[in-house]
């Protein structure tokens, strides 16, 4: 099939890449001349494990191409994507849908014959009407059908998603559109993976539902993880005796800073937005939302516990900026929020970051940024480890305690046994851990 997918940014080019490897013929549009520029100079703007060797391959097949011009490429395709940015926008919180607009508009113009038209970009439930009524709008003669098409991708891990997803959700109002639907996937549906068919607002709610639960049971787990902490119990054996239960599951069930990256922030918001313009308030993701976003300061002050609650003047070492490990993105990224937080009680920063530290600097000010983790250890009073990159999961300790100033390792996502930290000369102090409070201090504090 011909498809366009317009905007090349981490959903449009991971999907358009991913077609192409299905045997489509896919152009990637976007209006940024230098990311397309290099694009076709070989380069990729994201850091996605696997994707640079995904679009060599397919552009050396023929079946990829990347280009600002969005006429030539819509006005022969069978199947238009958007797969734009849609940013949290400033001032009331609602999602930003004006790229998503600026495209029907541009796609309107452009059409010739009948065209499905897919949103890809996570949008709020209505989008695709206005969508239609926009291009109805442009073009009174276009022959289209709209549907909606949300992306399931997790950074690190987003080629392996979309080419065995748990399920295909496809939300269409015009029956028209549901052959040249399950054409696009039908490599994936003959290797067993279903395809919900809905309406397209059910498809545009589904989205959003599924990630403000995500973010829920990450939120629930944290909380968990506090508690823990008072009364002498051990989060890593809480979440795994309730992730057994398969009602449950053990996915999303990691005590750690808070949640951030491209998607969890933005779409609880715009999800509660939409809610309470509809009357209808989720009050259990109001709450998320302002748990989470009160989390990441509190680790902060975690550090500065361990740190014997004075760091002024003092260098605090940071491991990992990115929201999670195996990407270079920084979107609502914990470290940001930590690091100014350290920073506002005095502390100086060094970070280091296998994939991120480019995207970082225009973030973070006054950051020294290292070449390893020893590096930003040196001199340093604490160790904080704050995104769980492999490259942090087998560290030297007893190198680390030697290029330290104090021995202090401050582990926020629970990758080391703390006997083990210990038994290295180091401090430890993790996140709803049972051996950071004596159980004497618990059971005083009970009385």
């Amino acid at each position: 099939m011909r498809i366009v997918m317009i905007g090349s940014g981490y959903v449009g080019l991971v999907s358009g890449a991913c077609f192409a490897d299905f045997g489509h013929d896919v152009v990637c549009v976007d209006k940024d001349a230098a990311k397309i520029e290099k694009l076709n100079a070989g380069g990729i703007p994201i850091f996605e494990p696997g994707l640079d060797a995904l679009v060599a391959k397919n552009v050396a097949a023929g079946r990829l191409s990347f280009t600002t011009d969005l006429a030539g490429p819509v006005g022969e395709a069978e199947v238009v994507f958007i797969g734009v940015g849609t940013p949290t926008r400033r001032g009331d919180g609602h999602a930003d849908l004006s790229y998503v607009h600026g495209a029907a508009r541009e796609i309107a113009a452009a059409i010739r014959g009948f065209t499905v038209i897919v949103t890809k970009s996570t949008v709020p439930v209505g989008t695709g009407d206005e969508v239609e009524r926009i291009i109805r709008e442009t073009n009174p003669q276009a022959d289209f059908a709209v549907a909606s098409n949300p992306e399931f991708l997790r950074e690190g891990a987003a080629i392996e998603d979309f080419k065995r997803p748990d399920r295909i959700v496809v939300g269409i109002e015009d029956e028209r559109a549901r052959a040249p639907m399950e054409q696009v996937y039908r490599p994936l549906y003959l290797n067993k993976s279903p395809i919900l068919f809905t309406r397209r607002r059910t498809s545009e709610l589904i989205k959003y539902a599924a990630n403000a639960f995500l973010a829920m049971k990450i939120t629930f787990i944290n909380e968990i993880a506090d508690l823990c902490e008072k009364v002498g119990a051990d989060v890593q054996e809480v979440s795994r005796g309730i992730g057994l239960d398969n009602r449950i599951g053990s996915k999303f069930l990691h005590a750690g800073p808070g949640y951030g990256g491209s998607c969890f922030p933005k779409d609880t918001l715009a999800l509660v937005k939409t809610a309470q313009d509809h009357d209808s308030p989720l009050r259990l993701i109001e709450t998320t939302v302002a748990i989470n976003d009160t989390r990441k300061r509190a680790m902060a002050r975690k550090v500065i516990a361990a740190m014997g609650g004075d760091v002024r003047g003092r260098t605090v070492a940071i491991l990992g900026l990115t929201f999670k490990p195996n990407t270079d993105d920084m979107r609502e990224a914990p470290s940001i929020s930590i690091i100014q937080a350290l920073q506002d009680a005095g502390a100086t920063i060094r970070a280091y970051d296998p994939e991120g530290i480019d995207a970082a600097r225009p973030l973070l000010d006054e950051v020294t940024y290292a070449t390893s983790a020893y590096d930003a250890a040196q001199g340093a009073a604490a160790t904080v480890i704050v995104t769980e990159w492999d490259a942090f999961r087998a560290l030297d300790l007893g190198r680390l305690r030697d290029v330290m100033a104090a021995p202090v390792l401050v582990d926020l996502r629970n990758i080391y046994v703390p006997a083990d930290v210990e038994a290295a000369g180091l401090r430890y102090a993790g996140i709803g851990r049972a051996s950071e409070r004596d159980p004497a201090d618990v059971r005083e504090a009970a009385e």
